[in-house]
């Protein structure tokens, strides 16, 4: 076994099952706001590509995916993030990938060089898999403490100049899980002058950027910062994205990875041999899925109706505030987190996930101590009514 599985931490929800563990809840209708798992309807259309194309499970699908899939990919790219057509180039600055996951893993499998002391940076709170895939590639985490004073956002300049020399891969998520919070253009900026001058590859998990509360205000992303910087070739720059909350299709297991050609050819090379080609008939599902943006305008909607109703009934209770983008409530807790979200399960049946298992104590702090993550993908109704249960556990407090 490699001596790097002993370093990796209990993942989150071990975490929760041993903390409700022993625990009967009150006699109410359970209610889960622990996992970011969407359950808005997933769109026919997404389901009849499947079956129209069902004879496609006889054939081994490639790496590289179809060109027709990649061609959607690139156009989407380019009309969301407003970046010229001919900048994306559907053969060499797109792969399809099995799920955002399992590439924001691998990639750093691949690009890791362990022989040199490497450090990968992260937020603090963050996705667990940043963590594991840098441990089990060799490296170092460094953690960025992203907290309420920040607008939950990452200091870069708070990175010392040793770390940066031994930084070999940074994970940025934008929108932030848990905070919601959105990276802006310049501080995009900052991080890509930052990569040119030490020499490391950022990775931005783009995975929520389809999730924002202001039509008019789309989260920027990576590459169309690089663009407009002048980096036509998004040297360094690597995004992830995923169908999984854009177009409520988690079960898919459905998104690319784009950017930087030359980092993309030797991810290719990996993937060739990591053995995780997308089934032909989810690829075909996936053209569909990216072309078509109604969807995803309603489903905006959906999201915006459950944060203004569950705001509406905690505000007079708490500080609260409604996230630009995501689907998760960041919310402060006046006693610990893990006891918070015990009280709550046990007298409300309400699960929710404690802020500090998506967080490590760094620098002195734990950013997500004293925070609970409540991700609103249960029915309205639901939501409303986990609301009234949170406000019941905060009246006794």
């Amino acid at each position: 076994m490699t001596p790097n599985l002993k370093n990796l931490h209990p993942y989150p929800f071990e975490k929760l099952g041993q903390l409700k563990q022993g625990i009967v809840p009150l006699n109410k209708p359970p209610i889960v706001l622990s996992i970011g798992e969407p359950t808005h309807a997933t769109p026919g259309f997404i389901g009849e590509a499947l079956l129209r194309h069902v004879s496609g499970l006889s054939n081994y699908p490639t790496t590289k995916g179809i060109i027709e899939l990649r061609r959607a990919i690139s156009d989407w790219l380019s009309k969301r993030f407003q970046i010229p057509a001919a900048f994306i180039n559907p053969e060499t600055q797109v792969l399809p990938v099995s799920g955002t996951r399992e590439a924001l893993f691998s990639f750093a499998q691949c690009i890791i060089d362990s022989t040199t002391r490497p450090v990968v940076i992260m937020p603090n709170p963050f996705y667990q898999i940043y963590e594991g895939a840098a441990l089990l590639a060799g490296a170092e985490p460094y953690f960025l403490n992203t907290q309420e004073d920040s607008d939950y956002l990452p200091d870069f300049d708070a990175v010392p100049e040793a770390i940066w020399k031994r930084c070999q891969l940074i994970y940025i998520c934008s929108p932030g899980n848990p905070s919601g919070a959105v990276m802006s253009q310049s501080s995009q900026e900052r991080l890509i002058n930052l990569a040119e001058k030490y020499d490391f590859i950022i990775a931005s998990d783009e995975c929520y950027s389809e999730l924002y509360d202001d039509e008019t205000k789309p989260p920027v992303g990576l590459l169309q910062t690089a663009y407009n910087m002048g980096n036509f070739t998004f040297k360094r720059c690597v995004v992830f994205h995923s169908l999984s909350k854009r177009s409520n299709a988690p079960g898919l297991r459905s998104g690319f990875v784009a950017g930087d050609a030359d980092i993309l050819h030797q991810y290719f090379q990996y993937r060739t041999y990591q053995g995780c080609a997308m089934p032909l008939t989810t690829q075909y599902a996936s053209i569909m899925a990216w072309q078509d943006e109604q969807h995803v305008i309603e489903n905006r909607r959906l999201y915006r109706e459950k944060f203004t109703a569950f705001i509406a009934v905690l505000a007079d209770q708490c500080s609260i505030r409604k996230p630009p983008a995501g689907f998760y409530v960041w919310l402060k807790t006046p006693i610990a987190d893990t006891e918070f979200a015990q009280r709550l399960f046990a007298q409300e049946n309400v699960t929710v996930l404690p802020g500090s298992f998506l967080s490590r104590e760094f620098a002195g702090q734990d950013p997500g101590a004293n925070h609970v993550r409540i991700a609103l993908v249960a029915p309205l109704d639901d939501c409303i009514d986990a609301a009234h249960r949170i406000k019941n556990i905060l009246n006794t407090l």
